[in-house]
């Protein structure tokens, strides 16, 4: 992205152009309108432009993620509290959130990084209709936990 331009609307016009989007579903992604945005426009994308949606929970259940439990439930609550428990916007982020949550993808809870990253390269790289992409054996910047 070229500097001075609106990151929001760069953002909206790279999801609906991508092929694939990865949702990486972290303790605190729900505390984040953004990212509830961001989630609400992918899945949007994959109803409307058969946009490949692959979920990784990360450090979270899914059922956390599906049924607002736990960080998922405390952030739709302050949600509800500013917006409105019944405000369109608050509606369409839980049912984003059970519909992404439904989603094939993979959970992780201290694994290796370097082994999941491998199977999202090698599972988006069949999705494409290619043959498994090479991943280095020494990725830059990634290290074990």
């Amino acid at each position: 992205m070229r500097k001075g331009q609106q990151i929001w609307l760069e953002l909206m016009k790279a999801i609906e152009e991508s092929h694939v989007a990865i949702i990486i579903f972290s303790k605190n992604y729900a505390s984040s309108r953004w990212c509830l945005e961001e989630v609400a426009k992918i899945m949007e994308c994959m109803k409307q432009k058969d946009l490949i949606v692959l979920p990784v929970f990360y450090n979270v259940e899914p059922r956390e993620v599906r049924k607002w439990r736990g960080s998922y439930g405390r952030a739709m609550a302050k949600h509800e509290a500013e917006f409105g428990k019944h405000s369109h916007k608050v509606k369409r982020w839980k049912k984003t959130l059970v519909d992404a949550s439904n989603l094939s993808g993979w959970h992780f809870d201290n694994e290796v990084e370097v082994k999941l990253i491998k199977e999202i390269v090698n599972e988006i790289s069949m999705q494409l209709h290619r043959r498994p992409l090479h991943v280095s054996k020494h990725l830059v910047g990634i290290h074990p936990q």
